[in-house]
């Protein structure tokens, strides 16, 4: 069955920062390495904000997060993994000697030694509005992701939602929007401390236990006006937007690596400080991976992807040293500084 396909030593589920860089630290290992992501492109869940800026990445501050996918694209290439993109994978068959099968959706096999799971949240679906007729005005002024900041300057912007992005793009678009309004359902924020802070100080308009009730335009195209109502005593009110942004979260699909008998609930898998998960030569790492003193943010999927090529070396290979050579003394660098000194010299 396995004797057409060509063995890796890690095949990588996932292309977001975790994988990426997973993938560029199992080069420092030296070993073969695959990646497969179900979308046609690297950088997984930080696509839906290519604009946002990022300050939490240790030597980056502030950097935007179409531009730290660009470095960690070309970090993921050091070593010339094996990419392969647009194939979901679902099935895992464990074979005689240990190696894994894993089968796409559309039945592509590929073999590997170890798997590392960096899948994220999943198959991201974006949460829609759920108003009947809203899905017209997705192709006018009704937004799931904000694309171009500039596209909101001078506007009077609706902001649904009460996560890290609803609170994040309200303190990133107040400064040229014309006016933000924020609606939220419950009394608190879900995003970090310091930029709930920041939103509430500043002129964003805050509207808690409220939701959005209907949209009202005129010409059966733009949303010129929005209904929102108070969750406990049902009072509306119509405020005049130009803008709404909806920032409900997002559904999670896993496809069939919930069934492969992985100790997991709806959004994780349970892995040990290790990143080891319950199946032999399976190893997590980032949003998936879940464990004590979990750091849940772009800058913890590094170390997490660290710890798992580690992990899945010392599987194949119980002898080999538990890290890597720092990149000052590894040899798998040695040619590719050479190549840099030439690039100043000229």
């Amino acid at each position: 069955m396995t004797s057409s396909l060509e063995l890796y030593d890690v095949t990588i589920i996932g292309g977001g920062p975790a994988g990426m860089y997973a993938a560029f630290y199992s080069g420092m290992r030296d070993m073969k390495t695959k990646l497969i992501e179900a979308k046609d492109e690297l950088g997984g869940r930080m696509r839906i904000y290519p604009e946002k800026m990022i300050w939490d990445v240790g030597g980056f501050a502030p950097i935007q997060c179409e531009q730290l996918i660009r470095q960690l694209e070309q970090q993921t290439m050091v070593f010339d993994p094996t990419l392969v993109f647009g194939q979901q994978i679902t099935g895992l068959e464990r074979q005689e000697d240990g190696t894994y099968l894993l089968i796409t959706e559309s039945g592509e096999k590929h073999w590997t030694r170890t798997v590392i799971l960096a899948v994220g949240r999943g198959i991201l679906k974006l949460a829609k509005l759920e108003i009947e007729g809203a899905e017209r005005f997705e192709v006018t002024n009704l937004h799931y992701t904000v694309q171009e900041i500039e596209a909101f300057r001078g506007k009077r912007v609706l902001i649904s939602g009460g996560g890290n992005s609803a609170v994040d793009w309200a303190n990133e678009l107040e400064p040229i929007a014309a006016k933000v309004t924020v609606v939220h359902r419950q009394d608190r924020f879900g995003g970090h401390e310091k930029n709930i802070v920041r939103m509430k100080e500043s002129t964003v308009d805050v509207r808690t236990r409220h939701v959005v009730a209907n949209l009202h335009s005129s010409d059966g195209r733009t949303i010129e006006k929005v209904s929102i109502r108070h969750v406990d005593h049902e009072e509306t009110e119509q405020l005049e937007v130009d803008a709404v942004i909806v920032n409900h979260g997002l559904k999670a699909d896993f496809g069939g690596i919930t069934s492969w008998g992985l100790n997991m609930n709806d959004w994780n898998v349970f892995t040990s400080s290790k990143l080891a998960t319950n199946l032999p030569g399976i190893f997590a790492a980032g949003d998936f991976a879940a464990y004590d003193s979990k750091v849940n943010l772009i800058a913890g999927a590094f170390p997490d992807a660290v710890l798992a090529v580690n992990s899945a070396k010392l599987y194949m290979d119980p002898a080999a040293p538990e890290v890597a050579y720092v990149s000052s003394h590894n040899n798998r660098f040695d040619e590719k500084n050479r190549e840099l000194e030439t690039v100043e010299q000229k």
